[in-house]
């Protein structure tokens, strides 16, 4: 169970700070929702307490994971699909994993391919989600602004 002021992930979303927890009522049944503010695009979101693992919820990274991501997105090498819908499948997955790690290389990877190649609409798409979805799990990691840690993101991987 979380707390108030928890820094927390969320599969899909990114991570958020938890402002209250608050008892609902949807659908006749009453349940404990985490209410958590999204620091990137100031969003908000309810997340049910009871199945908060289910989900996939977690706590923000460390300083030593934080240093692992930057060293995925500096490794210029790339090895994808070159079936689009394959190489959308697969990301979508690493994506919903809600693993830091996997959402990094799908940053790297898609903005790699994407200086060689070009993107798709749906894979730039992704790359913009993906993008956020990593951008705000390090602002709470390191404690600084989106356009900083923007910079940082693209001075790793070499743009």
């Amino acid at each position: 169970m979380f707390n108030v002021g928890d820094k927390i992930v969320c599969p899909m979303h990114g991570a958020g700070v938890i402002q209250a927890i608050e008892e609902k009522e949807v659908l006749g049944k009453k349940h404990d929702y985490y209410v958590v503010k999204m620091p990137v695009n100031g969003m908000q979101i309810w997340i049910p307490t009871h199945n908060a693992n289910d989900i996939g919820i977690r706590e923000v990274i460390g300083h030593k994971d934080v240093e692992r991501v930057f060293a995925i997105l500096s490794d210029q090498s790339i090895n994808v699909n070159n079936n689009w819908n394959k190489r959308y499948r697969e990301n979508m997955v690493k994506i919903k994993s809600g693993n830091i790690f996997e959402v990094a290389d799908v940053v790297r990877t898609l903005i790699i391919r994407e200086k060689e190649k070009g993107l798709s609409t749906g894979e730039r798409k992704m790359l913009n989600s993906a993008k956020q979805i990593l951008v705000s799990e390090l602002v709470l990691a390191k404690n600084m602004e989106s356009d900083q840690i923007e910079d940082i993101i693209n001075e790793y991987i070499g743009l």
